[in-house]
């Protein structure tokens, strides 16, 4: 935590001038410029042998503490990158920023929260907070104080996304994230508990509606034989067919699949989206079918251990290269697959929809909802029921039917 460009410097230090009668220190992010020192509170007090311990301990109370003090750390830091960005960096511009806290406004926590996401290596997280600020700047600027985002502000904000074509679900992320932000900020001490906007009573966030994304048996069948004569066609429809067979992997999981993933006829893989937020890695187990085998056989890398399956990623990118690579193949697969669905009379079929018709195809087949939560990588039920919810509203139409069939 130690940034230090065209002079000007910033780190966390112990303020040990000023302990406290606990006999602890407040920790302080240090500026310095022209060799004048400017101090910003991070709330946190450690005792001279705790900051020794801090960079390097796995006691959790203080593991929690450094993740606050770098939390703090990246605030100020972006708020002098994005000052001396602009030409305009003095201690007074900055302190004026500041306000002698960490935190100022929603858009210098929202650039902190991109750069730590950006340093741990989470480009996806990362590009959505990006997304999201992108937008809130349209909408009211690039100096967004806490105390302006109130519930009837949250209620004009979604209007204008809305305004600029944005599907309810699209609308719901961005608030999300937006409150996620304030959590952060409030945690802090940067705004207060009756200033928080969120919550019963509040302004509560509208989930989308549930898109209509299974399929069904016979349907992936005609997709399963469709052909145009392309080999882009076939090659985009069988990595799509992959997708669906493998329990609905996502592209994300399957780009990043090696031989050494099969294991006794299994693939082994832990999902990316939630190996980081479980205590317990979960691993799921897909038997490799004959029609998986033919799509390995057809496209996949010659066989050896180390070799990912497909041909997409070559092992040497970083995280925001294999990003990119995701997302071009996500693209290019749902481009194609458009064009088969329009052609076969289906809709838009797209990697979700891979995804959905797995757990939907397998729900009515009779198969046990735990299973299908298990084979999805689901950490809970819930989340299952709400992928099935669309399939069971099909079950209530087909029987109201049934009762006016005399």
């Amino acid at each position: 935590m130690n940034y230090s460009k065209d002079g000007i410097t910033v780190a966390p230090m112990l303020d040990t001038t000023h302990p406290k009668k606990s006999g602890r220190c407040p920790v302080k992010i240090r500026v310095t410029y022209n060799r004048v020192r400017y101090y910003y509170p991070t709330g946190k007090d450690l005792t001279p042998e705790e900051w020794e311990m801090l960079p390097t301990t796995k006691a959790r109370a203080l593991v929690a503490v450094r993740k606050d003090i770098e939390s703090s750390y990246q605030i100020v830091r972006a708020a002098v990158e994005e000052l001396a960005a602009s030409g305009g960096f003095s201690l007074d511009t900055l302190n004026n920023r500041l306000k002698g806290a960490a935190v100022d406004t929603v858009n210098t926590m929202f650039r902190a929260k991109i750069e730590e996401l950006k340093k741990v290596g989470r480009v996806g997280s990362m590009l959505v907070y990006d997304n999201v600020l992108k937008g809130l700047e349209r909408f009211a600027g690039a100096h967004i104080r806490f105390e302006a985002v109130t519930v009837s502000w949250l209620g004009r904000y979604a209007d204008f996304l809305r305004k600029e074509g944005k599907t309810q679900t699209t609308i719901a992320i961005h608030l999300r994230h937006l409150r996620a932000i304030l959590n952060e900020a409030k945690r802090l001490g940067s705004i207060k508990d009756a200033q928080y906007p969120f919550g019963r009573g509040r302004y509560e966030i509208q989930a989308g509606e549930g898109r209509k994304l299974a399929l069904t048996l016979e349907q992936i069948g005609q997709i399963a034989n469709y052909e145009d004569g392309t080999e882009a066609t076939a090659k985009y429809r069988d990595y799509w067919l992959f997708l669906y067979l493998c329990n609905g992997i996502n592209v994300a999981d399957f780009v990043k699949l090696r031989y050494r993933d099969i294991v006794n006829g299994e693939i082994c893989f832990v999902r990316q989206k939630t190996e980081r937020t479980t205590k317990t890695r979960k691993e799921i187990r897909v038997v490799v079918t004959a029609r998986m085998q033919a799509i390995i056989n057809r496209w996949g890398n010659p066989f050896r251990s180390d070799n990912f399956i497909f041909p997409i990623l070559d092992g040497q990118e970083d995280a925001m290269r294999r990003k990119m690579k995701t997302l071009y193949i996500t693209r290019a697969i749902n481009k194609r697959m458009k064009e088969v669905g329009e052609q076969l009379g289906i809709g838009n079929i797209s990697t979700y929809t891979a995804r959905h018709s797995f757990a939907t195809v397998l729900k009515r087949a009779g198969t046990n909802i735990a299973y299908i939560s298990e084979s999805l990588g689901h950490q809970d039920l819930r989340t299952t029921e709400n992928y099935l919810a669309s399939f069971e509203r099909e079950e209530r139409i087909k029987n109201a039917e049934l009762l006016t069939k005399f």
